[in-house]
């Protein structure tokens, strides 16, 4: 197996190690293969893929101690085609969430919360997704016009 050399700040690598030790893995490498794998596949779902999707992704930065909200904006602005809503809020003293609203392709989204991920400073990114079309049938199931 190959070596990799990764840098991180010792405070994620203190919680490597006991996530480790409390689940029951080998050591800090069987958790990263895990965790990359994990990544790799999020958006290799082939029941998501040629299909029109809508999603939510949520960020959490310390607007104090980072540029992450200008970042945000200007993803926004290069995604536009994309999000179809953005809201910014504070939460507690230090910290912002901005909740996006998108809808388009897997590779468009997955393209979209890589950016975000890869922003210096975000202390959390989640996203869940939905099909359009899985979405158009509840609607049909519950009796609510829509618009085609």
């Amino acid at each position: 197996m190959t070596v990799v050399s990764v840098s991180m700040p010792e405070s994620l690598l203190n919680r490597l190690d006991e996530f480790a030790d409390e689940h029951g893995y080998t050591g800090r490498s069987e958790v990263v293969r895990e965790a990359s794998r994990n990544l790799l596949g999020e958006f290799e779902d082939k029941r998501l893929e040629d299909r029109r999707l809508i999603g939510v992704i949520t960020v959490l930065f310390n607007y104090e101690t980072s540029a992450a909200e200008q970042r945000m904006m200007q993803l926004r602005h290069e995604h536009e085609g994309l999000v179809t809503s953005n809201v910014h809020n504070h939460v507690g003293d230090h910290y912002c969430m901005e909740l996006f609203i998108v809808e388009g392709r897997l590779d468009e989204i997955s393209t979209f919360v890589g950016k975000i991920r890869a922003t210096k400073d975000t202390l959390s990114v989640d996203y869940s997704v939905i099909p359009v079309d899985d979405f158009d049938g509840a609607l049909n199931r519950h009796g609510h016009d829509h618009d085609e």
